[in-house]
């Protein structure tokens, strides 16, 4: 993941509301979002090279997401694979907040991430290239992307304004929230964070859907889990090129 937008108990039907796009390169294997053979009770994309996943849900509410952190020239090529955080915590029975110090103790083991999990009581974010201890979060809309939550990075703050009206005007629809998701426009460049990478590909980088040869947005995810117990998962395939968009839904009631 490489963009998520989060709007947490700030909706009367709606506990959780998540938008978040997926960026990789084109060639790393991965399936579409579905129930997992190996737990029944998953729901979510799977990466065919590592085995784990960049966005799931259980069908108890259980919710976990992770992003990388942009840290050019410092990942490890054989540490443990970042989607194994968002697997072993939807195949548990842990609360967030357990999972989350239990995670933070290994941290030492992946390249540097952000971690989102959500027990259906706390919803818990921690990264660890961040000194201090999980954060529990409160009511809000929050954004993050590949740095710290709520880093003022230009898609993060596109993307949680345009949320936070979809909350305004009360249309939080899969077909009023997707745009937000597909929106190809870069930042201008006195607007463009420094993480390392040369300026054209930090220009490339800064749309919130990432558009290019080899590396972009790979698919798009809409997660609403309602205060009823409710659920809607909506995932759709942006590319690569040689594949036709397309998008599945699941409601679980």
């Amino acid at each position: 993941m490489c963009l998520i937008l989060l709007s947490f108990r700030m909706h009367e039907e709606y506990e959780l509301l998540l938008l978040a796009n997926r960026d990789e390169f084109h060639n790393r294997p991965a399936r579409q979002a579905d129930f997992w053979v190996d737990a029944p009770d998953v729901l979510g994309g799977r990466d065919l090279q590592s085995g784990g996943s960049w966005l799931g849900v259980t069908t108890g509410g259980r919710m976990a997401a992770v992003t990388n952190v942009r840290e050019p020239g410092k990942n490890v090529p054989d540490a443990q694979s970042r989607g194994d955080l968002v697997r072993s915590f939807l195949i548990s029975r842990e609360s967030a907040a357990a999972a989350a110090g239990r995670v933070l103790e290994e941290g030492h083991r992946y390249n540097g991430f952000n971690l989102l999990l959500y027990d259906t009581d706390q919803l818990v974010y921690l990264s660890n290239r961040l000194s201090g201890p999980p954060q529990v979060l409160e009511s809000g809309t929050y954004g993050i992307s590949n740095a710290a939550l709520n880093t003022p990075w230009p898609k993060v703050n596109r993307g949680k304004a345009a949320l936070t009206r979809a909350l305004a005007s009360g249309d939080v629809d899969t077909a009023a929230l997707l745009p937000i998701l597909e929106d190809t426009a870069v930042a201008a460049e006195e607007e463009l964070p420094s993480t390392g990478v040369p300026l054209a590909w930090e220009r490339t980088l800064s749309a919130p859907c990432i558009c290019s040869e080899n590396y972009g947005t790979r698919v798009s995810t809409i997660l609403h889990l309602a205060r009823d117990g409710g659920i809607r998962f909506m995932e759709k395939t942006q590319v690569p090129a040689s594949v036709r968009p397309r998008a599945v839904t699941f409601e679980l009631l």
